[in-house]
């Protein structure tokens, strides 16, 4: 996900992207312990999009452009 594409939602759509992929990140995790994850690549690219939200959201909020 680009920063491009995040600057164009709104803050509430930002928010429930979050908690998508947060809910996504964690099914995944489960799947890395468990063993059943194909492919490993793939959690810290959701985690570098988490990050890259909250980031965006925060600055937002703080009104910072």
């Amino acid at each position: 996900m680009k920063t491009s594409e995040i600057r164009a939602m709104s803050a509430d759509e930002i928010n429930t992207k979050i908690a998508e992929l947060k809910k996504e990140f964690f099914n995944l995790r489960f799947q890395h312990g468990v063993g059943r994850l194909e492919n490993t690549a793939i959690l810290p690219k959701i985690r570098k999009d988490i990050a890259r939200l909250m980031t965006i959201s925060r600055e937002m909020n703080l009104n910072i452009s």
